[in-house]
């Protein structure tokens, strides 16, 4: 695998890592977030470059298989911001305009699928913006 495919993997995968994290903010997924999530990587993060994994598969579909697999861990949220927010510093260029926008619709899109925003997911999403710069 090549480097740049790596990191595209990694770029997907730390997005699940993210989202995750989003939705686990209140101390449970639920099934709404998850709907919702998935039809914002069909609907958005499928177009976004067309980088497959070593499937064949549209990476982008990392984000739902590590978001999937951290639920059925049942680990904890919190970590998982953090590690986004590593692999931010590390790769800042991945993060264009649109990307940065289309990273805090997604997390914005979960927070509010499930009887509004809450404190903490509105203070996690003020986080995300603070560390995106928006």
């Amino acid at each position: 695998m090549l480097n740049s495919e790596k990191i595209g993997n990694e770029f997907y995968q730390n997005l699940g890592k993210l989202y995750y994290a989003m939705a686990m903010t209140d101390g449970s997924v639920r099934p709404v977030e998850v709907k919702r999530l998935r039809k914002y990587v069909r609907q958005h993060w499928l177009e976004v470059d067309g980088m497959e994994d070593e499937f064949g598969t549209d990476s982008a579909f990392q984000i739902e298989i590590v978001f999937d697999w951290l639920q059925e861990e049942e680990k904890e949220g919190s970590a998982y911001f953090s590690d986004f927010e590593t692999f931010y510093k590390e790769h800042p260029e991945k993060f264009g305009p649109k990307i940065k926008k289309l990273v805090i619709e997604t997390a914005d899109s979960i927070a509010s699928s499930f009887a509004g925003k809450n404190r903490s997911e509105i203070v996690f999403l003020q986080q995300l913006k603070d560390l995106l710069g928006n």
